[in-house]
């Protein structure tokens, strides 16, 4: 077996990280077995800080999340390697994929995979692909499109990424643009869009988190001081108009366009793959129409789940949802559905309708193992304690900063969901803790607080490689997932300097002038960006 650098270093890596959490546990006391030595210290932060770090080192990221995995699951056990193993299987693997919500997730992955093999086998997405080609007639049409795509796709973030995806992915090829800048197009659009939709599976989640208030009022009021979604808006218009592009996503946009070579580096996703045999009965409709079914059965599902037909108001039924389950009961009536109108027009026969079922979960099956990787990774770090280790840092800032308590708590949601790759995690365990400091600080700040929180949490799950968002975008372009986080990045940390600026000007002024300030100091960011990009390029 032939080992390059990459793996040499993977391994080399692995074990001075096992040697030194050995000299750790030693130091440690041994008597509680069942409680980590380091649980809630900085230590917990560690496996998915190796996970990441591996990631974006050696490009390789199933590796990398079994590393801080292994790293995790020895921290857990003490050091006790016997103790490791069960705990990384039972306690990691398994545990994860029997979660009933995880469950959910995949069977709805799933789904979605089968009907966009079936959009595609019946020659839905073929039909579109020609008739968008004759009425898209430049890159900036095209970004344009996939951007009010992900917009109109509001309702969770999950659908966003894989059906932009699919769609759009035939038009972005023909006008050359990169896979990477397609899967920031749909990465950029998906969290940033449900964030700020009052009716989504993220507002369901935030308002079940609030206690004490009306969650779903208190989404909605933090809506204008949610700086980094409406700033990240601001700055994909700005690059859709201005067709800016800087740090790696230059490389990879340059090459697109005059080497006619979407993907840049060696691994080419799909590339190679056999082009699947379309029919040639399938027209538009079959490409629109299995998109509009799914967006109204998913809608369904989750104000069912809420109790809509229980007598609960559309609200408070989208407030209360579970979108786990929700959406993967609408997606499988709307797979009941989609089938009668395939079968029953002949564009597909029944043999070739259940051939997609095999291709829709191959296609899904990298993502998948990403998203057991990340979910077994989150739970070894939340075994370690590394939310209340978190919550503490945000509690003890607060008391001597209530200005800048904006600012502290979106930095804060930053570093966590990008560590643990959780944006819903993250405002689960910071969303209590503002409301708690409600009696201490006014109404405005609370507010301003929890928005700073929201926010926080979308800009960490962008930027991490082990987000399932971050995955599920780079599914949804078909693009490699380092060079997806590589190139986004740049992108996201612009965006997130603003609005940490903004944040501080919001702690002052405790009013939503902050915003429209923000969105100047964000154009202004960009305009200095490519006059800077553009002097590097005649250099």
């Amino acid at each position: 077996m032939n080992f390059n650098k990459k793996h040499i270093f993977i391994l080399t890596t692995l074990v001075m990280i096992i040697s030194m959490l050995f000299t750790v546990i030693v130091f440690a006391d041994g008597a509680e077995e069942t409680i980590p030595a380091v649980y809630s210290t900085a230590w917990a932060l560690l496996p998915p800080i190796i996970a990441i770090g591996l990631a974006l080192i050696t490009k390789e990221v199933y590796s990398s999340l079994f590393i801080g995995i292994v790293v995790g699951a020895l921290l857990v056990a003490n050091g006790n390697p016997v103790n490791a193993l069960n705990t990384m299987v039972k306690d990691g693997f398994i545990s994860s994929l029997a979660d009933s919500w995880n469950v959910g997730i995949l069977i709805f992955l799933v789904v979605l995979g089968i009907i966009v093999a079936v959009m595609n086998k019946a020659g839905g997405s073929k039909a579109y692909g020609e008739w968008a080609k004759k009425k898209i007639e430049t890159r900036r049409g095209a970004m344009g499109a996939t951007f009010g795509l992900g917009c109109l796709i509001f309702v969770d973030d999950y659908f966003n990424c894989l059906t932009v995806g699919s769609v759009m992915r035939p038009v972005t090829d023909g006008h050359n643009i990169s896979r990477a800048k397609l899967a920031y197009l749909i990465d950029a659009t998906a969290a940033p869009i449900c964030m700020i939709a009052p009716i989504s599976s993220w507002a369901a989640a935030v308002s079940g988190v609030v206690e004490g208030y009306n969650g779903l009022d208190l989404f909605i009021r933090a809506i204008p001081y949610n700086f980094y979604s409406l700033l990240t808006i601001v700055m994909i218009l700005f690059i859709i108009v201005t067709g800016i592009d800087y740090g790696p996503m230059r490389k990879h946009e340059k090459n697109a366009k005059e080497n006619n070579d979407l993907f840049t580096t060696d691994d080419r996703p799909f590339e190679n793959a056999v082009p699947e045999v379309s029919s040639n009965k399938g027209g538009i409709m079959d490409l629109v129409l299995p998109v509009v079914i799914l967006i109204i059965f998913c809608v369904i599902g989750m104000i069912y789940t809420g109790g809509f037909f229980s007598g609960t108001s559309f609200i408070e039924a989208f407030a209360n949802s579970d979108a786990s389950v929700g959406l993967s009961t609408g997606s499988l009536v709307s797979l009941i559905f989609i089938f009668i109108w395939i079968v029953a027009r002949k564009v597909l026969s029944f043999n070739d309708f259940m051939e997609c079922i095999t291709l829709g979960f191959n296609a899904m099956v990298p993502p998948i193992l990403i998203l057991a990787f990340a979910w077994t990774l989150s739970s070894m770090t939340g075994a370690l304690g590394a939310a209340p280790y978190v919550a503490g840092l945000v509690e003890g800032s607060a008391a001597g900063f209530k200005i800048l308590l904006p600012a502290i708590i979106f930095i804060v949601a930053c570093f966590l969901a990008f560590a643990t790759g959780t944006s819903w995690g993250t405002f689960g365990i910071l969303i209590p803790i503002v409301v708690n400091l409600g009696g201490t600080i006014s109404e405005d700040m609370l507010i301003i607080g929890i928005s700073a929180c929201l926010a926080g949490a979308v800009c960490g799950d962008h930027c991490s490689p082990i987000s399932d968002t971050t995955i599920m975008a780079s599914s949804g372009a078909q693009c490699n997932h380092i060079n997806h986080v590589s190139t986004q990045l740049p992108y996201a940390i612009t965006v997130a300097c603003v609005s940490f600026v903004t944040y501080i000007i919001a702690g002052y002024t405790q009013s939503v002038i902050a915003l429209p300030i923000g969105i100047i100091l964000m154009i202004g960011t960009l305009l200095a960006v490519q006059k800077i990009s553009r002097e590097k390029a005649r250099a």
